[in-house]
């Protein structure tokens, strides 16, 4: 846990800013991605209607994209391995991957938080 606690106090703020950006983006991502793939596709699919699948399938794309740089942005931030980072972003194309993917993100934030002294109690007070 020695390699943890590497954060330093005037740090904390901007991780724990880092983390809210990339969490809203998990679950913005995360929702979209299952209005596609569970009303869109099928409503294309099956009643030929693409509309669910342009008006949902768009804005996943480009906020994917959003949610790249916001797991990029953390992950440097906390120092995740290139591995940890990989799998944190492929779980926005992986329906209902990104929720998962988000929790034991935030689950390991909060234990370096902890490693480096700041409660977990610390990080979600804005």
């Amino acid at each position: 846990m020695s390699e943890l606690s590497f954060i330093e106090a005037e740090d904390v703020p901007k991780i724990q800013g880092a983390l809210t950006r990339y969490r809203i983006m998990a679950w913005v991502v995360g929702v979209l991605l299952a209005v596609l793939v569970l009303v869109g596709v099928p409503l294309k699919y099956l009643a030929g209607d693409s509309t669910v699948v342009t008006w949902t399938g768009i804005p996943h794309g480009w906020l994917y994209m959003v949610l790249l740089i916001t797991a990029y942005d953390l992950s440097r931030r906390v120092g995740w391995s290139i591995k940890w980072v990989l799998l944190i972003m492929a779980a926005g194309t992986v329906p209902f991957l990104s929720f998962v993917a988000e929790h034991y993100a935030t689950r390991d934030v909060h234990a370096r938080l902890a490693a480096a002294g700041v409660t977990a109690t610390d990080v979600t007070e804005v």
